[in-house]
């Protein structure tokens, strides 16, 4: 099933989140479990219309698709990001075309296959999309993960600043504070004779 929430959501930042949003629940990590439940939880927080149905198959595709994706975040830089970004169009993307979902939303852009795309489909193109739009806004790599050992959740770079490390200005504490005790422990077991 397609979804009828605008390829690029509100905004393209929107559809970023939404993006690293999906991964997030999609592919497990540090208190991050993944399911259908928390699936289904970013998909109406994002607006997608109810019943929000997603078979066994369905996830499986999308957790699949999500590994796919995982690729662009994890890019070192902005040519890697571009370059995983347009091998996942060039492999799933079809020419971009307005819907209106019958009438039921405002037109938007699509680049998965129809309105009855499955549901990795719409997730891949559509986030590519996005992230290949912030990609050129910004001429910066348009997404990460989490530097935090502990963490490594995706988020989008969305600011015109520098490029960000860390999910979170908590994260980036943490670690810092962190490297520092490692650092100062490491000074006080060597100035001990």
């Amino acid at each position: 099933m397609a979804s009828q929430e605008p390829v690029l959501g509100s905004s393209v930042h929107d559809a970023g989140q939404r993006a690293a949003d999906l991964l997030a629940v999609l592919l497990p990590g540090p208190g991050r479990p993944a399911g259908r439940a928390g699936l289904i939880a970013v998909l109406r927080k994002y607006g997608e219309p109810e019943p929000i149905e997603i078979s066994a198959a369905d996830l499986a595709e999308l957790r699949q698709a999500a590994l796919d994706l995982r690729e662009v975040f994890a890019a070192n830089d902005v040519t890697a990001a571009a370059e995983r970004i347009n091998h996942l169009l060039s492999e799933r993307a079809h020419p971009p075309r307005l819907t209106s979902h019958g009438g039921t939303s405002g037109w938007h852009v699509h680049v998965d296959g129809g309105d009855d795309a499955s549901w990795a489909d719409w997730f891949l193109t559509s986030s590519c999309l996005a992230l290949a739009v912030l990609l050129a806004e910004r001429q910066a790599a348009p997404a990460g993960l989490c530097a935090a050992p502990s963490c490594g959740r995706p988020f989008v770079n969305v600011g015109r600043g520098a490029v960000r490390r860390y999910c979170s200005a908590a994260c980036g504490t943490r670690d810092r504070v962190a490297r520092h005790r490692a650092v100062q422990a490491g000074t006080s077991e060597t100035a001990v004779p």
